[in-house]
């Protein structure tokens, strides 16, 4: 939610792309789209929601299965969904293309920046937004508007702590 604000005071236009084919169960993943549809309709922006494809995040991921919490499975994670946000960055016409992945403490932003540049090159806007409180300020937020958030990074290995 601070992350949209952030935007907002600095000028930006806009629009929420909800793309997380990784969350594990499917009942956590309707969590997460209806709290992100929540926060963009508190702030009055736009929602797209990309199309839920755990098969396809699973055959990406398997092979780093037994890697750790932080390891290549979530940056091939970060790339494949930052693939599909520039991917529609582009039919639409947006100027430029941000994460909030940046906003947890426990994500690596020059890790999500490299991955996103190698993706989307000058397109990429490199904010880390947990950076001046971020983090507290999203979770103050969430508690404001009584917006659910989750307690695990989403994805079924990280459900189980691997």
């Amino acid at each position: 939610m601070h992350s949209i604000d952030k935007l907002k005071k600095d000028s930006f236009l806009v629009s929420g792309f909800f793309y997380n084919p990784n969350i594990y169960p499917f009942e956590e993943y309707e969590k997460r789209c209806d709290a992100a549809r929540e926060a963009c309709r508190i702030f009055g922006v736009e929602f797209v929601e990309g199309a839920y494809r755990y098969d396809d995040w699973l055959k990406n991921s398997i092979k780093y299965s037994a890697e750790p919490e932080g390891g290549a499975r979530c940056k091939e994670c970060y790339a494949m969904r930052i693939r599909q946000a520039f991917d529609f960055a582009i039919k639409n016409g947006f100027d430029y293309l941000t994460s909030t992945l940046t906003i947890s403490p426990h994500k690596n932003s020059k890790e999500i920046f490299a991955i996103a540049y190698a993706v989307c090159a000058d397109m990429y806007l490199p904010i880390d937004f947990k950076k001046a409180d971020g983090f507290k300020k999203t979770a103050a937020y969430a508690r404001e508007y009584k917006v659910y958030r989750q307690n695990y990074c989403g994805c079924e290995y990280s459900i189980h702590g691997k």
